[in-house]
């Protein structure tokens, strides 16, 4: 999807987003242990999801009486709050948390790009959203370098096989 060239870094933040999804995904099919996977969930939380989300909620959200993007806050929030109870939460219970948390990134990143985005661009003045892109332009894309590909392992496997 084309996107604005002053808001195309948030795109790419949802790319890795997506990647995220099919890990998590793709660790409990392959029946990972579920501390391996928390340890990524918790790591991809700290240093992409929670600073994506801030910038986007104080760069680009800014009218929360608007419909698009009332609904982003609050997805979020209640992302945040999965994170918190799964990393807080029974092991025992892990693997259908990690699924309902890659449904709900898969789908407000999905949400994102197809409808409030497109709304957005629609929306914001050309000014408007060059001084975003001057913002986003400050904070530099991390790539995803968790160490443990846990997502290539078979339940059997250790860190680092």
């Amino acid at each position: 999807m084309k996107r604005n060239k002053h808001i195309v870094s948030l795109s790419h933040d949802h790319h890795d987003g997506l990647l995220f999804c099919w890990k998590l995904r793709q660790g409990v099919k392959n029946g990972t242990d579920p501390e391996r996977i928390l340890g990524y969930v918790r790591y991809f939380w700290q240093d992409h999801l929670l600073p994506h989300f801030r910038l986007e909620e104080e760069i680009l959200f800014v009218d929360p009486d608007d419909e698009k993007i009332a609904r982003a806050l609050r997805e979020h929030r209640e992302m945040g709050a999965l994170v918190q109870s799964l990393l807080s939460g029974p092991p025992g219970e892990a693997y259908s948390l990690l699924q309902l948390l890659a449904d709900a990134v898969d789908n407000h990143i999905r949400f994102e790009e197809r409808e409030l985005f497109p709304y957005l661009e629609k929306e914001l003045s050309e000014d408007r959203l060059a001084g975003i892109g001057h913002q986003l332009n400050k904070n530099p894309h991390l790539p995803d370098a968790f160490p443990d590909a846990f997502w290539k392992a078979s339940s059997h496997s250790k860190p680092g096989e």
